[in-house]
């Protein structure tokens, strides 16, 4: 399996867009994958019709439990859930202290069936806190949704140095895969400034593709459906579709260099 962290600390940079709408792309492409949505709004669950997860994580990560026991399967074939819940905002609390609090998620992944999913996607909360270190150790990849605006590039520094430390003394295996510009809005000058500074600072982890500003995307959770099947044609279900591409040849180009 392999584990992706989907992240970015600021809110508004299409990380749950993401995260849901790759799910959807990627088991389009027949791969089975799990969405762990790690975020008190819950906002990838309601996306996908699961309005009501209970505890969900935090009951898992504070006390006992099988991780596998807290998967739903969604009306989109390939896509499993682990729902958020709004009891997550006490995670935080309610671990402190705990030795090696930020390994128990790793762990709990660890124990799922090794043949059931193919992906993980790890859908973050907007800050970072415990939750975003926790998903970074247990992840061996991340990908990080950038709003094509020049405020969005600030916050992305202190990212990417909690990227550095967690692979420093928590998962040496740790790898940014893609940083991701999306929200692009291909009629201004600012929106493509931002890509290109971006493509010119991080090189190829800045893919061809983006994700362009779209209405559909914008409308698709109200009708509980990720864009490939609220709006199958829309220029937003073409670019996750892309983006899920990459995120494959990328996979295969870092298992070959193992």
């Amino acid at each position: 399996m392999r584990t992706i962290a989907v992240t970015n600390q600021k809110g508004g940079s299409g990380k749950t867009t993401t995260a849901v709408n790759l799910a959807a792309a990627l088991a389009e492409t027949r791969r089975k994958v799990l969405l762990i949505d790690l975020d008190p709004q819950a906002s990838a669950s309601s996306w996908l019709g699961v309005a009501d997860g209970g505890k969900g994580l935090f009951e898992l990560l504070v006390g006992n439990g099988n991780l596998v026991d807290l998967v739903y399967e969604t009306a989109f074939a390939g896509v499993s859930l682990v729902p958020g819940s709004n009891w997550m905002v006490g995670v935080e609390k309610a671990m402190a202290g705990e030795v090696g609090a930020e390994t128990v998620l790793r762990k709990a992944i660890q124990s799922l069936p090794r043949n059931r999913w193919d992906i993980i996607l790890l859908d973050c909360p907007p800050s970072l806190g415990l939750m975003v270190v926790s998903a970074l150790v247990a992840a061996q990849e991340v990908v990080v949704p950038v709003e094509a605006h020049v405020m969005a590039l600030s916050g992305l520094a202190n990212l990417l140095q909690t990227v550095e430390r967690v692979k420093e003394r928590l998962n040496p295996g740790l790898a940014i895969s893609t940083i991701l510009p999306c929200r692009v809005d291909v009629r201004k000058n600012l929106s493509k400034e931002v890509v290109e500074r971006l493509r010119s600072r991080f090189g190829r982890l800045v893919p061809p593709t983006v994700i362009r500003e779209n209405v559909r995307l914008a409308e698709a959770p109200s009708f509980e459906q990720p864009i490939t099947a609220y709006s199958p044609e829309s220029s937003g279900a073409v670019d996750y579709r892309a983006a899920a591409g990459e995120l494959l040849k990328r996979g295969k180009e870092r298992a070959r260099a193992r």
